[in-house]
């Protein structure tokens, strides 16, 4: 039987870093671990420096499962990494079983985007919501669905690919295979591709009073509410969070992306909602990761 005070640890597994947190239910952070991802990053080599992280986290195993976010897809029952972005020969690994023989405590995995959404709508922006859609606006477009406070990953384990949707049926080509999607507008790279610039100069010069710099971040932000539009039309949410490196700039984009969803979502259907900015920034995966191992193997 678990008890109020159970313990877990998330896992962020990135390309060039792993970060572990222990956590209590109530969503406390008792410790924290980074270890560099082994390079290179075969799948046993990865497996064998998180269980020797986790042993070094949680030396008196006090703790009762272990959730991963790993850059990539996972399979529906949270048990397989499909493939993970800039990890070398990863296809269909299977993470949970590695890991639960590693450690002895039950293991599951989601995609690491998925996890930084449960994070945030946990202990980050999203605390006070059920319904909410998490958008990492970052070197790509990700995002996270959360519905009644858990996360939405469809039948196949592959819903909620948020970036992915349709803007513009004749923009920029996508690597999806799609053409104009939200994150071909919205992403660091197409930011940089329109403008020579980084999100952070293009910033720093909006602050300056640069007039094309600031035209750009409001015509940002009625692309990212026409996006936003779509979303809301399907999922109703009671928030949207915005995340990632780019969410830094919203106070530039922001009022455009509020007046672009005035427009063109029926009040019916974003009554009440907010839009707001992440809080948890980098601690986001492994506050999701954790509590996703709470969700499974802890007190509902």
């Amino acid at each position: 039987m678990a008890t109020a005070d159970q313990q877990v640890i998330g896992v962020d597994l990135g390309g060039t870093a792993i970060k572990l947190g222990r956590f209590t239910q109530t969503g406390q952070c008792l410790a924290d671990l980074s270890v560099p991802t082994p390079q290179p990053s075969t799948p046993k080599a990865v497996m064998a420096a998180i269980a020797e992280a986790i042993a070094a986290l949680d030396p008196n195993r006090a703790t009762i499962a272990i959730g991963v976010g790993t850059p990539g897809p996972a399979d529906a029952a949270g048990r397989i990494a499909r493939v993970a972005i800039n990890l070398a020969g990863w296809t269909d690994v299977p993470i949970a079983d590695a890991l639960e023989a590693a450690t002895g405590r039950p293991v599951i995995v989601a995609n690491d985007a998925n996890c930084a959404g449960l994070g945030e709508a946990w202990l980050g922006a999203g605390r006070n919501y059920k319904d909410l859609i998490v958008l990492t606006l970052g070197t790509g477009v990700g995002g996270a669905v959360i519905l009644d406070g858990k996360l939405f990953v469809g039948r196949q384990g592959t819903a909620g690919e948020l970036g992915l949707i349709t803007l513009n049926p004749e923009g920029p080509p996508c690597n999806s295979g799609n053409r104009g999607s939200l994150e071909q507008h919205c992403s660091v790279q197409a930011i940089q591709r329109e403008t020579g610039l980084t999100p952070a100069a293009l910033f720093e010069q909006a602050k300056a009073g640069d007039e094309a710099a600031i035209v750009f971040w409001q015509t940002y932000g009625r692309w990212l509410g026409a996006g936003i539009a779509s979303l809301v039309y399907v999922l109703t949410p009671e928030a949207v969070i915005l995340s990632g490196g780019i969410s830094a700039a919203a106070e530039l984009f922001l009022p455009t992306t509020l007046a672009e969803l005035n427009t063109r979502v029926l009040l019916s259907s974003r009554e009440g909602m907010q839009v707001l900015v992440a809080k948890l920034g980098n601690q986001a995966g492994i506050a999701g990761a954790a509590r996703l191992a709470l969700q499974q193997y802890g007190d509902r």
